[in-house]
């Protein structure tokens, strides 16, 4: 890996120029329990949204919590995994917590023993060029996930396999993606993968068009008046669950119409305002309601085999360094970004 240098550089957002800087910030060294990474590649979620949104950040913090890349060095008490300098790895986000506590079990932001810290929210990022992980966060990487290109895998891909997973539909069933952006995209690509029939909805064209070429067998534009006749028609009186990946309150209200009698809707986007559902309507079993997410480590491995084994990949739309991150942030926020953005570091 050659020589390190004392200082790295990343991309963090500034709360005083409300934009991304490129600084030179001190290169992380591991504790104990943690392996330092090298970073192939790190992509932008929505989530990065949230801690931008942040009033309690007045100074400026790293950004991003999806990362892939390259062992540099193992900590003194991680337990052998087998992982060596240079293997390629991919990670998942939080730092500082037990892992072994009943609320880790649930998910690590959960833990009360350890103080969670999540990467891109202020203690530290993946838009830099190292970073020093908790070694139960990491996987070694197999030869066909390159971390070059699955930063979006580990947050976005897993996500999206847990949530479909979640849904416990059979070969053949109907499930609505609602939001087609990256997050949706590569969720259709794990439904297909699993045999089912994919109805993406949304209101950017450029967006569905994309989920189209991913693998959805419909996509319908929800701001037509007959959005909710066209998916039941497709679907045979209404989709068997729906996973709302957009994270906006009208997504999930417009989404309860679409789904058949004892059907599921799956959390998983973020809404500003609580949802606000009928407890009539769950009582009397009309739709049932569960969430999910990018969990815990210990859900990774499967996650990361069912990715390799039927060649899911996001298409991410590679920006040229760390200096970009601040146009993608910008496209972003106004809702101009169609699918997945990201940098491959050097």
């Amino acid at each position: 890996m050659g020589s390190m240098a004392k200082t790295m550089k990343a991309a963090q957002w500034d709360p005083a120029q409300q934009r991304v800087v490129v600084n030179a910030i001190p290169m992380p060294q591991p504790a104990p329990n943690q392996i330092l990474i090298k970073m192939a590649s790190a992509s932008l979620c929505h989530s990065d949204l949230l801690a931008i949104g942040n009033p309690a950040h007045t100074e400026p913090f790293t950004l991003g919590h999806e990362g892939a890349g390259y062992v540099v060095e193992v900590g003194s008490g991680v337990p052998n995994k087998g992982l060596n300098a240079g293997d390629p790895v991919g990670f998942l986000y939080i730092n500082d917590c037990c892992f072994e506590c009943d609320e880790c079990n649930v998910h690590n932001m959960l833990c009360t023993v350890g103080t969670p810290s999540t990467a891109g929210f202020g203690k530290f990022g993946f838009f830099a060029e190292y970073a020093a992980v908790d070694w139960q966060n990491v996987i070694a990487l197999p030869a066909s996930l390159p971390p070059q290109k699955s930063s979006a895998i580990f947050c976005a891909g897993i996500t999206a396999f847990n949530c479909i997973d979640s849904c416990e539909l059979k070969p053949g069933q109907w499930l609505g993606i609602v939001g087609a952006g990256g997050l949706g995209q590569i969720g259709a690509q794990y439904a297909k993968a699993m045999g089912l029939k994919v109805v993406a909805i949304d209101i950017n064209d450029d967006a569905l068009a994309a989920c189209k070429r991913q693998g959805a067998d419909v996509i319908i534009n929800s701001t037509s008046k007959t959005y909710i006749d066209e998916v039941k028609s497709v679907t045979g009186g209404g989709v068997d669950a729906a996973a709302i990946f957009a994270g906006s309150n009208p997504a999930y209200k417009s989404s309860l119409p679409i789904i058949r009698t004892g059907g599921l809707l799956m959390a998983v986007g973020i809404a500003p305002q609580d949802l606000g559902v009928s407890t009539m309507d769950l009582v009397i079993g009309r739709y049932r309601v569960k969430g999910d997410s990018t969990s815990i480590p210990a859900r990774m491995p499967r996650a990361v085999e069912f990715t390799a084994k039927h060649g899911i990949m996001p298409e991410v739309d590679v920006r040229a360094g760390l200096e970009s991150v601040n146009e993608m942030v910008v496209e972003m926020r106004e809702g101009r970004s169609s699918r997945r953005m990201g940098v491959v570091f050097e």
